[in-house]
């Protein structure tokens, strides 16, 4: 199983970019996917999650800006990010469980100037 991110970038404030998180080599089913973000000399925090049926959990951070959704027939997931702001800056990480094992993307950077 791979997870593969895309649509990272730069973008001014108030901004928005769309990431990507395509799963390949999947045997089963995606279950709980999310997306974590690690911006320089921090730990790797949790930015959003979406579980098999579709409910979601945000962190307060990015409430109201951020949209995390996923289509099961293609086995993707999407990270909306409107109104950026500077402190959205970091490295975003696909993280999944996918039929009883976890899995990580390799990362896409989002940086985002003032």
């Amino acid at each position: 199983v791979q997870l593969v991110e895309s649509g990272g970038g730069l973008a001014q404030a108030g901004g928005s970019l769309r990431l990507s998180c395509a799963a390949s080599g999947i045997i089963g089913s995606m279950n709980n996917m999310a997306w974590y973000r690690q911006a320089a000399g921090k730990q790797r925090e949790l930015v959003a999650v979406i579980r098999r049926f579709g409910t979601t959990n945000y962190a307060d951070s990015v409430k109201g800006r951020f949209t995390i959704s996923r289509d099961n027939a293609r086995n993707t997931v999407y990270l909306q990010m409107n109104s950026l702001k500077p402190e959205d800056t970091a490295a975003y990480y696909c993280n999944g469980d996918i039929a009883s094992n976890n899995y990580w993307g390799q990362g896409t950077q989002v940086t985002v100037s003032e």
